[in-house]
């Protein structure tokens, strides 16, 4: 699929990969019309290309990837203003979240409609990450639930490994992620439902939350152009851990839940 694109914008280089901003056209029967990052590998199609290049690109997307190549520039520069400032809502003041500092207890409802809240996981490591369930880009959220999925795995087939661990992924579009609908989504991932769970709740405690850890989730419709955090709490309750992005690996997560959950109080 081909589309014309306009506001092109490198924003990072990370593994071979670049990271290009880009306000396209709708995607038929896949995606809206919106502005969004997407990969591309470092070829010379980027050479000489320049913010506010119109341009076609393919999109290409697995189970687990989501790319676009053949990028070639098909229009004149044009001159575009500087990128507005993400925005995003600031219901209530909250302080960021350090390395240290103490997870506040915000409630949340799993997917089986139950009500908890951060606060029962103190005397376990806590892993944290933030999805969606129509996230289209299998690089974004679904990267984030099948790495949960395989650390699940990786923890409890650990040899003398650490019992006291839990999962939970929290999705910021309550509208549309209500706890049946969480359910469904979970069963696309093999889990330990003891380990891991999925929860939605108040937006007000979703905005704050995320606000903490540095994530945005600007909404265009029904899709959200939306950076990535996942967060490890130590079983004291203390954040250990912040990984940004995309590009952390499972090893390097499950070792930190492995020590968070032998954090004794101090």
């Amino acid at each position: 699929m081909r589309m014309v694109l306009t506001a092109l914008t490198v924003a990072s280089v990370v593994g071979g990969l670049v990271t290009i901003v880009i306000k396209h056209e709708e995607i038929p029967n896949y995606m809206a019309a919106m502005t969004m990052p997407f990969e591309a590998r470092i070829t010379n199609e980027l050479a000489g290309l320049k913010p506010g290049d119109e341009v076609s690109f393919r999109l290409l997307v697995t189970d687990q990837e989501g790319w676009i190549d053949q990028i070639t520039k098909t229009g004149a520069t044009n001159v575009v203003e500087p990128p507005p400032r993400e925005t995003f809502r600031r219901v209530r003041f909250v302080d960021p979240l350090n390395i240290g500092d103490a997870m506040p207890d915000y409630p949340f409802t799993n997917e089986l409609g139950q009500a908890i809240h951060l606060g029962q996981f103190k005397g376990q490591a806590l892993g944290l990450t933030f999805i969606y369930t129509r996230c289209p880009l299998p690089n974004f959220c679904p990267r984030m639930s099948i790495n949960f999925s395989d650390a699940c795995k990786k923890l409890l087939a650990m040899p003398n490994g650490p019992k006291n661990w839990h999962l939970l992924s929290i999705s910021f579009d309550p509208e549309f992620d209500a706890p049946a609908t969480l359910k469904n989504y979970a069963k696309r991932y093999e889990r330990d439902t003891s380990h891991w769970n999925f929860a939605t709740g108040a937006l007000i405690d979703i905005d704050a939350i995320t606000e903490q850890f540095g994530l945005m989730f600007p909404r265009e419709g029904a899709i959200f152009n939306h950076n990535l955090r996942t967060v490890v709490v130590d079983a004291q309750g203390r954040v250990q851990k912040v990984f940004t992005g995309n590009e952390w690996k499972v090893e390097d997560f499950v070792e930190e839940m492995a020590k968070a959950a032998g954090v004794k109080d101090r």
